[in-house]
């Protein structure tokens, strides 16, 4: 029997090779090439024309679906949804193992059914035997949602087009398989193929699909990067499964916002949305702990309070270490060289650890003077005032930079509690919810929180 032939294609760029390769010649990714069947296409049979195409009209005669989304009940995963599940669309969610992920989808399910929606949970990696234990653990009454134990994406999308279901729950997309395909489930070929189908089935049909994708040791959703491209919505389910606090992120969003920012907490019954993250973020907070600012972040179009902590001791190695949770290495390696030249301050001999509390990454420079802020009270042993917040870039020559949502930051620290605030001079602020303190060089914030 003659071997199917097959391609080699790299997952991150798609780029196809004749043979197997540990690197990808087009974008340099390592052991990103796997072995995908070559599908035959179906030829025409002489003298059959090709179906006519349908006439293009105009966007302004398309009517408008009479209800645009349906909501969950979790306000906080329809927030970062942008306000709901758009019927006929495609949502992606990635997350590590045990983070709540099929958690909250058979919660949203519930939800769903309960509001008159019909819902098929489909699970290539659970029985439905297991399903109903998971269930019976929650404080939602699921008991009304279909489910379905398979992998053939022919069956799950026959099964639910037959009940009809207005929403798909698929977990996961690396565990299904279709027939026109050969090789194993979660390869390149079959992950690509599977998602092309369902996006096709939820347009035709507006039957909505959400479904669970697997990560890799770095974090991103495993399977090729056209994955992502293809769905509508990709969502990431973060936070630290030793914390009681989830972090549900939008990185894509063809109907929302992105970067928005939904927060729960993991309990005996499921997950509770926390509608106010940034007293949760607080709650643990001591007064007159050295090492220890207060920032807010921009997670979309809401400003959250976070806590950075930093500890500077003498090093006991010969090379001092720098260890950074929630915050690029490289971002802190650049802020203790600004502060060392520019402050005269001395970290060059101890060992520097800073961390962002409740799993949060700081990822934008507005966090940069709350991370100064942090190290000078860490080295110089005196706490930051309890009612001061930090917002700021600090530029390489040591200037201090004004940044962007600076009101809407500073009016949610004062709804928390905070009555000043540690900014760039040139920055102003028109709402009077806080007092603010300017600062022109790091050298201020030096002699402010050492005096």
């Amino acid at each position: 029997m003659a071997r199917a032939k097959s391609l080699y294609r790299c997952g991150e760029c798609g780029h196809e090779h004749p043979k197997w390769t540990g690197r990808c010649e087009a974008c340099g990714a390592w052991n990103s090439v796997a072995e995908e069947p070559v599908v035959a296409a179906r030829r025409g049979v002489r003298g059959e024309r090709a179906p006519a195409a349908e006439a293009p009209g105009r966007l302004r005669e398309v009517q408008s679906p009479p209800n645009a989304r349906w909501r969950t009940g979790l306000d906080e995963f329809d927030f970062v949804l942008g306000g709901g599940i758009v019927p006929g669309s495609m949502t992606l969610i990635g997350g590590e193992p045990g983070i709540g992920k099929s958690t909250l989808l058979l919660q949203a399910a519930a939800r769903l059914e309960q509001a008159g929606r019909s819902v098929v949970y489909a699970s290539g990696e659970e029985s439905p035997e297991q399903l109903r234990l998971r269930a019976e653990r929650l404080s939602e009454d699921a008991g009304a949602v279909r489910v379905l134990g398979e992998t053939s994406l022919e069956r799950i999308i026959a099964a639910t087009a037959a009940v009809p279901a207005d929403l798909l729950v698929l977990d996961s997309i690396q565990t299904v398989y279709t027939e026109l395909l050969e090789g194993a489930p979660g390869n390149v070929g079959q992950v690509r193929e599977c998602a092309g189908r369902l996006m096709r089935f939820a347009k035709d049909t507006g039957t909505a699909v959400v479904v669970v994708g697997h990560v890799t040791k770095g974090g991103g959703i495993a399977g090729p990067r056209t994955l992502e491209h293809i769905v509508d919505t990709v969502l990431y389910f973060e936070g630290e499964t030793a914390l009681d606090y989830r972090l549900l992120r939008a990185t894509k969003n063809r109907f929302g916002s992105v970067d928005e920012l939904g927060v729960f907490a993991m309990t005996a019954a499921g997950l509770v949305p926390v509608a106010n993250p940034s007293e949760v973020f607080l709650a643990a907070r001591s007064a007159g702990i050295t090492g220890s600012a207060v920032t807010a972040l921009m997670e979309g179009t809401r400003p959250v309070l976070v806590e950075v902590q930093a500890l500077a001791s003498r090093s006991g190695y010969g090379t001092p270490q720098r260890v950074a949770t929630g915050l690029d290495p490289k971002r802190l390696a650049v802020l203790l060289a600004v502060l060392e030249r520019r402050a005269a301050t001395g970290f060059s001999d101890l060992d520097v650890f800073v961390q962002a509390t409740a799993g949060v990454r700081l990822t934008e420079p507005g966090t940069d003077l709350a991370v100064a802020a942090a190290l000078i009270s860490s080295l110089h042993n005196r706490p930051t005032p309890s009612d001061v917040v930090f917002l700021g870039e600090i530029g390489l020559g040591g200037e201090i930079r004004p940044i962007a949502g600076l009101e809407r930051r500073v009016q949610e620290a004062a709804r928390v509690g905070f009555r000043r605030v540690y900014a760039s001079s040139r920055a102003s602020l028109g709402n009077g919810a806080a007092e603010l303190i300017g600062l022109d060089h790091v050298n201020q914030l030096v002699r402010a929180l050492a005096a």
